[in-house]
């Protein structure tokens, strides 16, 4: 039987590991090729891994909510033919000889050393590695041990150098590559120090000799750093009455991200009040006759999206990420969109080169994303490489917002529910009260990198291609 390692696939440009959530099979179950075998999740993404071959599970190196980095071995499929693990960590162990002996003593010598090679193996092979003590083996580093022959006694020898020094895969690989390439070294000569002293030197050293008291080492010892003492969480009061819900796996990661996001920007936000009354009427008078000839609804999300698209071509230093004590200024527009779910969690799909889509193209591939994301069916790579974000507050009623930024961008846009309100109307006759429809933009963006001109000039120029909409606009 042949053993087939089930690797973490490539998921996307930007998608370097994933979270595993539920294994769909058991050890001993079998499996036909293009199954699926586990469920993953990156960011907030649910997709599942399929088996590449036929053959039967015997065994699961990772835990559900472990994460897996892409290109790593998560489990192990049997299928028919081939050698096992075993034989292969046997026939890897034996060393092969470079001088043929020459006489029976030397045979025997050459034979029993192989024989000894080949019971180190069996032993690593079919002895399970085990946890001892406070030293953890990861699932991952236990198969390696496995496949390698290496043994109990010489993994609880390697220095780890993760957390809590564990060994981690790049430790037990060099041991490993060291190992194959060592050499025994001869026995050193020991030095004088450790040479028995002759009669003749013992009565020399029962001279006195005047004590030279030994330098102190110029080198202060290092003083231990003062660490703050760490505040204590404050204890959550539960009544009897009180119900506990544990929070989602995906809330928990809008949760750190949120929160990693405020302890990095400095945000500070700028309002405009836009009035969006010929784009109001633009729109009611086109939607019916762009849902019959294109079959879906024209929302104003696209027309947004359009104008933040153009005025992000005028401010490219809006459309910039902070790595460090580097900016990146970004080439392609990628705008990401917010959307909610039917679980009340938000995602943010991503439109790539908004900025080269019409109003027409803008539309579908809003259509498209939001439908989608709702389905929990957008792809890995369709949630990553957002340059710019806009969040629709005004979907909940809410007139505006102070949205955090996603990280690494430097600024989002929230856009305020659409009024009806008296305003002041300027007319070459005179001014007069009229009814407006209006709304509020709210940018908020990193003021490390982004100056308070810039940002409100910025979200300004949004409003001024929203409020010189040209009626008589054909789509």
């Amino acid at each position: 039987m042949a053993k087939f390692e089930l690797k973490l696939p490539k998921m996307g440009e930007s998608v370097a590991e994933a979270t595993l959530t539920n294994w769909l099979k058991e050890v001993g179950d079998p499996i036909e090729a293009d199954e699926a075998v586990l469920e993953i999740a990156t960011d907030k993404v649910d997709s599942e891994v399929p088996s590449e071959v036929d053959g039967v599970l015997v065994e699961k190196l990772f835990n559900i909510d472990d994460v897996v980095q892409v290109g790593q071995t998560i489990a192990i499929i049997e299928t028919a033919g081939g050698n096992n693990g075993t034989e292969k960590a046997i026939a890897e162990n034996i060393p092969s000889p470079e001088i043929v002996p020459e006489s029976v003593n030397d045979i025997e010598v050459a034979v029993n050393e192989v024989e000894k090679h080949v019971e180190t193996a069996k032993q690593a092979t079919l002895t399970p590695i085990e946890n001892t003590g406070d030293r953890f083996y990861s699932p991952l580093v236990k198969n390696i041990a496995a496949a390698e022959g290496i043994s109990q006694a010489e993994l609880n020898g390697i220095n780890g150098t993760g957390k809590d020094e564990r060994v981690t895969k790049n430790d037990i690989l060099a041991y490993v590559e060291n190992r194959s390439s060592a050499k025994i070294e001869p026995a050193t000569e020991p030095s004088r120090s450790e040479q028995p002293q002759t009669a003749f030197e013992n009565k020399k050293e029962e001279t006195p000799k005047s004590v030279t008291p030994e330098k102190p080492n110029s080198a202060e010892p290092e003083k231990p750093k003062a660490t703050e003492p760490t505040k204590p969480k404050a204890s959550v009061l539960v009544n009897s009455e009180d119900e506990i819900i544990e929070m989602t796996r995906m809330g928990k990661l809008i949760a750190h991200h949120m929160v990693e996001s405020t302890q990095t920007s400095a945000h500070v936000q700028s309002f405009v009040e836009c009035d969006v009354t010929n784009v109001w009427n633009w729109r009611n008078s086109v939607k019916d006759k762009f849902a019959k000839r294109e079959g879906e609804n024209l929302t104003f999300t696209p027309i947004f999206m359009e104008a933040v698209a153009k005025a992000l071509k005028d401010f490219p230093m809006m459309n910039i990420a902070v790595d460090g004590n580097n900016i990146i200024k970004r080439k392609n527009i990628n705008l990401g969109m917010a959307a909610a779910l039917p679980d009340g969690n938000l995602i943010v799909p991503v439109i790539k080169n908004a900025d080269r889509l019409n109003l027409i193209g803008m539309s579908k591939a809003v259509n498209d994303l939001a439908n989608r994301a709702r389905e929990n069916k957008l792809k890995p790579d369709e949630i990553q490489g957002g340059t710019y974000t806009v969040t629709n507050v005004g979907t909940f009623g809410s007139i505006m917002g102070t949205p955090i930024i996603n990280q690494p961008q430097v600024g989002i846009l929230a856009l305020g529910a659409i009024r009806k309100v008296p305003a002041v109307v300027e007319t070459p006759e005179g001014d007069s009260i009229g009814i407006r429809y209006k709304m509020f933009l709210s940018h908020s963006y990193d003021h490390r990198v982004v100056n308070g001109a810039l940002g409100g000039q910025f979200v300004k120029r949004v409003a001024d291609y929203l409020e010189a909409w040209d009626l008589n606009r054909e789509i």
